[in-house]
This record gives structure tokens, sequence and C-alpha cells, in this order.
């Protein structure tokens, strides 16, 4: 009894080890290159190489694929796809995307010898066929998609010899553009020109898209450090000019409000009459020149905002004006008040002299 006891323990950590062994052997989604780190040494021949219980079981880590950039795999259409190509292209694109999509959907094959071949000889037909059947191909469609979005300048060189023909601007197509544009699919409409201007040419992509693309003819400009710096040099001068222009235009602009301010008749007279009084005269020549709000304008002034800052000038002058009238006829009436009430503070004596006596003096 012990011993079956025994054995069907065994039978059972048997069936335990074999299920934990097939777990641990199963396959790795991702693949870790590893190499010892204690390098074994030659064993003799016909011999199985000496390992050493724990020193030759130390690895360090080479290269991990985890980490790696994924590949992207390689595939033929097998039809038109928009943004990626058309049928026979051989196109880069991601594993998840061929796998889910373009394969089984039938789009795109994979490029074996038999399908390259194929595909091959069916462009080769298309590309001698009539022009009405051949299909343009994805690199001639996005040419054809940027000279759609372009503009070609030619800048006019400082040279009697200069003229613009179909080899200088086939140059510049591929200088500016990036865009290589043989002598025969170029079309002019002009043979040779000097002249600036806008003018337009024709290009012809793979023989069958024709793209209209304009083209001018621009002054040179030096592109050296030292003609750019004299460049900005005259800009911030001329910057420089229209503003100092703009700032006395203001100043001008608030002289003559401020003069007809000063020339009002109310204020003219209200200061006429009240010349002979000190006080109220300082009063008024503290309030009519200011130095802080003659700062102020002069401040304002050289604001950008030229005109906005005059107009706010001459409300804030009218402002001034309006008080300085105010407190002149506020001063006027303190002046008087306090005259009469001066006058009605110092009360008449009376007259306690007594008349001349006409009786003796004693002695």
């Amino acid at each position: 009894m012990w011993s079956s006891g025994r054995r069907a323990l065994q039978d059972l950590m048997l069936q335990q080890q074999t299920a934990v062994r097939s777990f641990s052997l199963s396959p790795a989604l991702n693949t870790v290159i590893v190499e010892r780190w204690w390098q074994v040494p030659l064993s003799k021949e016909g011999r199985p190489p000496r390992l050493h219980p724990r020193r030759h079981r130390i690895y360090k880590l080479v290269e991990d694929t985890k980490q790696a950039p994924k590949q992207k795999m390689e595939l033929i259409l097998a039809a038109t796809v928009p943004k990626l190509g058309v049928r026979g292209d051989t196109v880069l694109v991601r594993k998840s995307a061929g796998r889910n999509k373009l394969l089984p959907q039938g789009l795109a094959v994979y490029p074996s010898p038999e399908n390259k071949h194929m595909f091959e000889e069916e462009i080769k037909l298309l590309r001698e066929g009539k022009p009405e059947e051949r299909v343009q191909t994805r690199s001639g469609q996005l040419t054809v998609e940027i000279l759609k979005k372009s503009h070609l300048n030619i800048s006019r060189m400082p040279s009697e010899e200069f003229q613009v023909n179909k080899e200088v601007v086939c140059r510049q197509f591929k200088k500016k553009l990036g865009v290589f544009v043989p002598p025969h699919a170029l079309s002019l409409s002009f043979e040779s020109v000097k002249e600036e201007g806008d003018y337009w040419c024709e290009v012809t992509v793979n023989g069958m898209d024709i793209v209209r693309v304009p083209l001018s003819v621009v002054p040179y400009v030096d592109p050296s450090a030292i003609y750019q710096k004299q460049l900005k040099a005259r800009i911030a001068q001329a910057a420089a000019d229209a503003a100092a222009e703009d700032e006395e235009a203001a100043v001008n602009l608030v002289d003559e409000a401020a003069v007809k301010l000063v020339s009002d008749a109310p204020v003219e007279e209200a200061a006429v009459k009240l010349v002979s009084d000190a006080p109220v005269e300082e009063a008024a020549v503290k309030l009519v020149s200011d130095a802080p709000v003659e700062e102020a304008a002069v401040k304002l002034v050289s604001d950008a905002a030229v005109e906005e800052a005059a107009v706010k000038l001459v409300s804030d002058a009218a402002v001034e004006a309006e008080t300085a009238k105010d407190s002149v006829g506020e001063a006027a009436a303190g002046v008087s008040a306090a005259e009469e009430e001066k006058a009605a503070s110092t009360p008449t004596s009376p007259d306690t002299t007594a008349p001349p006596s006409d009786s003796p003096k004693k002695d």
C-alpha cells in the first residue's frame, strides 16, 4: 500500500514537471541574443566541452530584438491604392498594414520572382501601348502634384550675356524645386528672354500629363553676408526716417491744438482779469505750463500709434483747459471772499477822546 501510494505520488509529480516543461518550452515572441561571460575552453577531439557548473551559466546581453526598429514589409500592389501607388508598384509598408489590409483584400501580393516577372511584363506592355491605355505611376502622380503647386523664380544675373532659355529653365527646376525635367519634356512660351517679367512653361510627365508652371524673372539679389547686412541697415534707416516724420507731424498737430486751446476767449479774459493777483497768477501759470503734462505729451507723441496719441492729447488738453478755467474761477472767488472776510473782521473803534476842559487844573 505504501509502495502504491508512493508510485502514484511520483506519477503526479512527473505530470506536473511535464506540464511546466511544456509551458517553458513555448516559443517566445521576441528573440534575445546572449553570449557566455566566461569563454568555454577547448575540448579534446571527439569529446564534448567541459562546462563549469556555475561560471559557464553566466550570460551577457548582446542584442534584444524587441528594442530594434521594426522592418517594413515589401509588397507588389495588385491594384491602385490611394496615397500608396498604382498596380505594379513595389512598396514598403508596415507589417500590420500588409497582413491585415493589403494581403487579405487582394490589393497586394508578395514579391516572389514569378510575381515580379509578371508585373514587369505588364508594365512594359502598358508603357509601349497607346497613350490612352497608359497608367501614371505613383512617382509621376507625386511629381504632377508638386508641379501644380510650384512657382519658379529665376534671378536675372547682372550680365549683358544673360538670357533665359530651355537649358536655364531645366537647371533652375533641378536647383530650386528638386525636379529633373529633360529638355524634350519642357516647352516654353518663348525662345529666350532677357527682360524681367512673368512667363509660363509646360512640363510633360512620363509623356502623359502636362502641367503648366508659372515662371518669373526677378532682379538679382546678392546672397553674401555683407550685402544682407547693408540691406538690413538701409531698411532700418528707412523705418527710422518714417518714424521721425510721423513724430514731427504729431508734435506739430499737438502744438496747433495747444495754441488753439490757449487762445480761447473765456480763458483769456479770466487770465487778464486776474493778472494783478499774484497767487492766482502763479496757479494759472502752474496749471497752463505743467511740466509733467508736457513730458507726458512728448512721451505719447513717440508712440507708434501717432494719430491715436494726437487725438488723446487734444482731448486731454481740452479737459485741462476746462479744469484750469474752473480752478481760476474758484481761486478768484476765494480771493474775493477772503478780502470781504478781512474787511468784516476789522470793526471801527469809537472816538473816546474827551473835549478840552475849561476848568483850570488844580495844583
